[in-house]
């Protein structure tokens, strides 16, 4: 679930190489954790289709904290591997959230 706005979301979009995946998921499990150690960071939700297409969108408190993660050592060392090796193409794109709008059918709430 995403936070309450304000708050800025970077959309990763990727198609993952036919082959190459070696160490992949260990580094995207690494990501995941470096990711959640930093200031600002406020989570993130992904998905990926059968045909190697995902969506990862992670939620900032603000555009420095984005900036400071992007220049970790090793977020640069796993980006240049996914460049490498894993992705036939990637995505990022950083935005603003002002507003939100949610349903939940289980309970039947809208926000």
């Amino acid at each position: 679930m995403s936070p309450e706005p304000p708050y800025y979301a970077v959309i990763f979009t990727s198609s993952r190489q036919g082959a190459g995946h070696d160490g992949y998921g260990e580094a995207a499990a690494e990501m995941e954790k470096l990711a959640a150690e930093q200031p600002g960071y406020l989570g993130h939700v992904s998905a990926r289709g059968a045909d190697g297409v995902g969506i990862t969108v992670s939620y900032w408190r603000t555009r420095e904290d984005i900036a400071a993660f992007r220049a970790v050592k090793d977020h640069l060392r796993v980006q240049a591997a996914g460049r490498a090796g894993w992705y036939d193409w990637y995505v990022s794109e950083s935005a603003l959230v002002e507003r939100v709008s949610r349903f939940d059918a289980r309970s039947q709430a809208r926000s």
